[in-house]
């Protein structure tokens, strides 16, 4: 016999916000910020549902959430909404709100890490592929500064890249701790007579996907493995060219994205103000020619 429940869970935000707050939420995807009641904002979040998301925070049981989080519910007072044209949208407000906002909640994301440069060139050890935190020397070219994210992007990328110049090898014979990520920002893949013509190749496909141009990366790496792989090296690939794709689409987070506009809810009143920006790079920077590879 199920066991009755003497007490409903505690429902701060139902409380102090009304149901018709929950009910009238929008169903698009936008940001979300909770404030206390001296305006301050205490955390931020985006979603692909506002309204899904948000009533998720309806039920407060403090043997199911974490006190933290409970604190944060008590501490409620008015939750402002922005809406966005889709999730990308979304999260690129997201991160330009915490990175300015700093709110008290918020673990992640509230500080801006060191730009990034994806660097290569090709020397007499091979083809060089490293990030770094400033500009090099001007025998490399440079790409950036990057996203979030560029470290996975750039094993990935070498990953892809070693084995498409060494096509009659097995991809687990990749440098050690390399299949498991363990490259650091800095990965040499070395060279021969045999492949040394398909680096240059390489170098220009690698120029291409920096702009964009995903496919034409990705059918260059498919040719030269689709031969040599079983299916488990494949799917390998495949997995990192998903790492590839996923990081080009993810949004640049600075103010330069359209697709937010902003309504004010407390307890389920709007203003109509908007927000305006621009579009920002797919790749998240520039490539800059270095005078040699």
């Amino acid at each position: 016999m199920p066991q009755l429940l003497l007490f409903s869970d505690p429902r701060p935000l139902v409380e102090r916000l009304g149901r018709e707050f929950f009910q009238n939420l929008p169903v698009s995807p936008g940001v979300y910020l909770m404030r206390d009641a001296t305006d301050t904002v205490l955390y931020v979040g985006k979603a692909k549902n506002l309204k899904r998301r948000l009533s998720s925070y309806r039920v407060a049981n403090p043997e199911r959430i974490p006190r933290r989080h409970l604190r944060l519910l008590r501490s409620v007072a008015r939750i402002d909404l922005q809406e966005c044209q889709n999730e990308s949208a979304a999260l690129a407000r997201e991160s330009e709100l915490l990175l300015s906002l700093k709110p008290t909640f918020n673990r992640a994301g509230t500080h801006r890490a060191p730009p990034r440069f994806l660097n290569w060139r090709v020397d007499a050890g091979g083809l060089d592929l490293r990030l770094t935190t400033s500009e090099p020397e001007t025998d490399y070219e440079a790409h950036g500064p990057m996203k979030g994210g560029c470290l996975y992007f750039h094993h990935a990328l070498a990953r892809l890249l070693w084995w498409a110049l060494h096509p009659n090898r097995s991809l687990f014979d990749l440098p050690a701790g390399w299949i498991h990520g363990r490259l650091g920002e800095r990965a040499r893949i070395a060279l021969t007579a045999d492949n040394a013509d398909a680096a240059d190749i390489a170098l220009l496909r690698l120029q291409h996907l920096l702009r964009g141009e995903l496919e034409f990366f990705s059918q260059w790496i498919q040719e030269r493995t689709n031969a040599a792989g079983n299916p488990l090296e494949l799917a390998v690939r495949d997995l990192d060219l998903e790492t590839i794709r996923d990081y080009l689409r993810k949004p640049v987070p600075v103010s330069q994205l359209h697709g937010c506009g902003r309504s004010s809810h407390q307890g389920g009143e709007a203003d109509g103000g908007s927000n305006q920006f621009g579009q920002a790079p797919l790749a998240g920077g520039a490539v800059r020619q270095g005078a040699g590879y």
